[in-house]
């Protein structure tokens, strides 16, 4: 009986403890398994996800498309219907409720009561996307405004416009559409927005929707506070019943939840326990019990073993120490410590030992960080791992290794594992994508550091001229009963308009040359005549600031192929560059040679000054963008630093080149060298050959312009020049003026193109479509703020004739008036 009773006991005290193991056990493996399945939820609703954002960029890049195609309004939305139409066939019906946001107007699939006056720039959808700059997001749930019932949005940025896609999912019809694992028994699933709003659930059992939104919020803040880290931890559902609790985020920050009961995961333990109840009731069996739960826990320790070898073999030597004893034990050696080592010894043999391959540089770090004294006061503070990575030598190589001494409650105490393992691939990929932040770091700050002057440059040189514009306007208010100072006043102020102009156009250049989209529109001209005409100018600055200026040229062959207006933007900016650095009494020359005489010539344009020069330092960076000479300065110099970086561009894309040559305080000489086609006839400054100028008296002109200021300018300038003028305050009402009008009874019209209703290119394109005689050969000219080559593409391909720059410039509007008026005729 005694015998009887020892044996019972120690099955007592075998099968507490084994309890205790199996039911950690059981925890731990049902936490890797739920927190495994919680991403797998995860992983799979992100594939969900990612259905709902292939259909959006797909819709995205078609209005992308459309829009640059110059698409209406009645267009985009027959186009939205019809896609509407194919998401229903690929999510099927009341899979998602579309609509776009296009120049503030919404195109709907499904238009509702009150759209048109839904602020859709203040939806949180809305502001998302913008903020994302193209990416696709997805808002957290909230109440849709028209249906009252939750939903979530997902919306997209067009790449190229300010137009955003939206597509509405109700949560009654958001599901996984593809194969899901299934649930363990009695498990929960719960899909959680990044506010916490519940998306979607799965359960075994029916709550009441907000009991249920309850409960889950509680969960959330449980697992945000890390009271549900450790494997034991548990919550008490509504029905009363324990449960363990998983969880994983996903990339876009919603939170997958699984919950599992405790008598799920506890099922085996509970049969455990009936048998160790049967064993202390039947004696008889103890023996065999005791046999099986041998074999069983053999079985177990066999897989633990297999399972620590796996995770040993990442690892190439493996020690266990004593740190208060000194002394180690070798599990796992390395080829060094097998050969001169024993399998047991004192600590600092060891470390000395390991020492002896390492790379020199980290030696003495090494051996003070692994030294006993260290280690011991590492136990005594309680840290439970310390290492790092250090090069050791392998042969005649030298490779990264991680050293890691790892301290556990599990161990005895001052006892701990020191690992040896080879990271050497990972470790130079780190130091790699270190260096390359490092450098691009380096460069951010840079191009910040550049900007920042680049703008604090141009916000003072913008202001100069505007505060002479607004300063200038208030005192020729006051001086109207003057007309000397009021005419010396408005030649001022449009100086000073000019100087703002210039500095837009210099930004807006440099905008287009960094970009790549500066064509030239290349036309025979006379290159003598294109630079003496830029010269002009200066000639007069010249004798107003007392300074000497002479040009020179030695060409026999002036009329060429190319783009005379490039030519002059290359022109001022070298002579303004020049006289902005010269002073009373200082010469600025402009010399133009003919180096070559062939079909292709190459021609020498020289720009010398002998101003104040350029210093050695800053002579490299001449063609930087936003670069300025700052070191040595007669005064504050006017400019925006763009200048010589959009001549250099221009030259470059004239397949020429550029040099430059300064010293401090004997001026700068500026060398350019420009290849041209030789070109025989001259045309017309206008464009095309004209007999003799045509008369604009008596001209009807239809005016198309929704800006008050500039209607009445333009106005005023052609009525003062004795044409008629016919107002039109947006492109809708130009086309019906010209619909209702008589025929040939208006002989040009001027396009805005950015009006209401109708933009410029729409109203023409209706007006050449309408059925009358004169709708076809009606002179259309664009007045436009983009002068690009792009924007001038775009009015040809809309049946306009011409185009005309703002701010206008009158005399090339009467120009190319008279022009296409006198063709009109001659037809």
């Amino acid at each position: 009986m005694r015998t009887n009773f020892l044996v019972l006991l120690a099955f007592m005290v075998i099968g507490m403890v084994c309890y205790h193991i199996l039911r950690v056990d059981l925890l731990k493996n049902a936490k890797e398994l739920g927190t495994s399945l919680a991403k797998t939820y995860a992983a799979e609703e992100r594939n969900n996800l990612t259905v709902y954002e292939t259909l959006i960029t797909f819709g995205t890049e078609a209005i992308d498309w459309r829009l640059q195609e110059n698409a209406d309004q009645e267009e985009m939305q027959s186009w939205i219907s019809m896609y509407f139409q194919r998401l229903q066939d690929v999510l099927g019906e009341r899979g998602v409720d579309p609509y776009a946001v296009l120049n503030g107007e919404i195109l709907a699939a499904n238009p509702w009561e009150g759209m048109e006056h839904y602020d859709a720039e203040n939806a949180v959808w809305y502001q998302g996307a913008m903020m994302a700059g193209g990416a696709v997001i997805f808002t957290n749930v909230y109440t849709d405004t028209v249906y009252g019932t939750p939903v979530i949005t997902v919306a997209q940025k067009c790449r190229n416009s300010d137009a955003v896609l939206a597509f509405d999912i109700f949560l009654e019809d958001f599901q996984f559409r593809s194969s899901m694992l299934d649930l363990p028994e009695n498990a929960s699933f719960y899909l959680c927005d990044t506010e916490g709003n519940l998306v979607y659930f799965q359960t075994a059992a029916s709550y009441e929707q907000e009991r249920l939104e309850s409960y889950v919020e509680d969960l959330q803040k449980q697992i945000w506070s890390g009271e549900l880290e450790a494997y034991d931890t548990h919550v008490v559902d509504l029905t009363g019943e324990l449960r363990s609790v998983y969880y994983s985020n996903m990339p876009n920050g919603w939170l997958s939840i699984i919950t599992i009961p405790y008598d799920t995961i506890l099922a085996d333990l509970q049969q455990a326990k009936a048998v160790f109840v049967l064993v202390y009731l039947f004696s008889l069996l103890s023996v065999g019990f005791l046999t099986w739960r041998e074999v069983r826990l053999g079985i177990r320790m066999e897989r633990t073993n297999e399972t620590v070898t796996v995770l040993g073999n990442s690892y190439y030597a493996l020690y266990r120490v004593d740190v208060l004893r000194d002394t180690y034990e070798i599990i796992k050696g390395s080829e060094e410590a097998e050969q001169s080592l024993p399998v047991h010894g004192r600590y600092q043999d060891l470390i000395r030992m390991a020492g002896e391959v390492m790379e020199e540089a980290a030696y003495q770090e090494y051996m003070e960080g692994f030294s006993l004294a260290n280690v011991q006061k590492l136990v005594e503070q309680g840290v439970r791992e310390f290492g790092g990575d250090f090069r050791r030598r392998f042969g005649t190589e030298y490779r990264w290794v991680n050293m890691c001494i790892l301290f556990d409650k599990t161990l005895e105490e001052g006892e701990a594992v020191l690992s040896f393992r080879e990271v050497d691939q990972e470790k130079r990929r780190q130091l790699e994508e270190r260096k390359l932040l490092e450098n691009a770091l380096e460069s951010s700050r840079k191009s910040e550091k550049t900007k920042q002057a680049f703008f604090s440059n141009m916000s003072h040189d913008m202001r100069t001229p505007l505060n002479a514009i607004i300063g200038l306007t208030d005192v020729a208010k006051k001086r109207v009963r003057e007309p000397e100072r009021v005419q010396d006043y408005l030649e001022k102020i449009t100086d000073s308009g000019r100087q703002l102009l210039g500095l837009i156009n210099d930004i807006l250049d440099m905008s287009r040359l960094e970009q790549g989209k500066v064509v030239l529109n290349d036309r025979q001209f006379d290159l003598q005549v294109c630079i003496e005409s830029c010269a002009a100018p200066f000639r007069v600055q010249a004798e107003e600031e007392g300074k000497h200026f002479v040009t020179g040229f030695e060409i026999r062959s002036a009329m060429v192929l190319g783009d005379p207006f490039r030519i002059s933007q290359i022109m001022n900016n070298l002579l303004s560059n020049a006289f902005k650095f010269t002073q009373k009494g200082d010469t600025v020359a402009v010399e133009v040679k003919q180096l070559s005489f062939q079909e292709q010539i190459k021609y020498q344009i020289v720009v010398r000054d002998t101003g104040l020069g350029m210093s050695k330092e800053f002579l490299p960076k001449i063609f930087e963008p936003y670069a300025r000479e700052t070191r040595f300065s007669a005064g504050q110099v006017m400019g925006t630093g763009l200048g010589m970086p959009i001549v250099k561009n221009l030259v470059t894309q004239m397949s020429g080149q550029i040099q430059v040559e300064s010293q401090l305080g004997k001026g700068t000489t500026f060398t350019v060298e420009l290849p041209f086609q030789s070109a025989e006839q001259e045309e017309h400054p206008c464009g095309g050959t004209l007999d003799s100028p045509i008369s604009l008296e008596g001209k009807h002109i239809l005016l198309a312009e929704d800006n008050a200021v500039n209607m009445e300018i333009a106005t005023e300038l052609l009525t003062m020049n004795g044409m008629k003028v016919t107002q039109a305050w947006d492109g809708q009402e130009a086309v019906e003026c010209f619909a209702t009008s008589l025929p040939y009874t208006i002989d040009a019209i001027l396009m805005d193109m950015q009006m209401p209703k109708l933009d410029g290119c729409t109203a023409a394109r209706q007006i050449r479509a309408l059925s009358r005689s004169d709708a076809a050969t009606v002179p259309i000219i664009a007045v436009t703020a983009n002068a690009f080559a792009e924007d001038v593409a775009a009015t040809t391909a809309a049946g306009m004739d011409a185009h005309i720059s703002k701010p206008i410039d009158f005399a090339a509007l009467c120009c190319t008036l008279g022009r296409l008026i006198g063709k009109v005729g001659k037809d």
